[in-house]
């Protein structure tokens, strides 16, 4: 039996390296829920579609990476909190506006709730509009 953190630390890596749900859905149930508090995730409710949605910020912003800094796993409640800082610079073509070589330093925490050995629920807890501001999105 693998351990949350184990499965956990999979699935992170893959959905923010832009991997997508091809990827990430080895790690979740078929119909894992997503929520976010955050204006840019405001119609995004399954995992599907968010790790889609990373997939593509990650073309949006190709120099993108992530710095783990906690990852910590409460086994009594079956979840795994992740805080990270996401890096990227606004290169890519597409998005609201042409590319503007900003940058942007973004904290945000996942909350990763299981059932069993699968991902059922993430939660994403982010200051979007900071990170828009920073990017000349906002």
């Amino acid at each position: 039996m693998a351990s949350l953190t184990s499965i956990a630390e999979k699935f992170f890596d893959a959905c923010e390296t832009g991997k997508g749900w091809e990827s990430c859905s080895t790690y979740c149930s078929a119909d894992a829920t997503f929520s976010a508090q955050a204006s840019p995730l405001s119609e995004v409710k399954t995992l599907a579609q968010y790790t889609d949605w990373m997939k593509g910020i990650v073309a949006l912003f190709p120099d993108a990476r992530y710095e783990l800094k906690s990852f910590a796993t409460d086994e009594e409640r079956k979840n795994v909190a992740a805080y990270a800082v996401f890096h990227a610079t606004h290169t890519g073509q597409g998005g609201p506006v042409p590319p503007t070589g900003r940058r942007m330093s973004t904290d945000y925490v996942y909350v990763i709730q299981f059932k069993g050995e699968k991902i059922v629920h993430m939660t994403k807890i982010w200051n979007a509009e900071l990170a828009l501001q920073q990017v000349g999105w906002a």
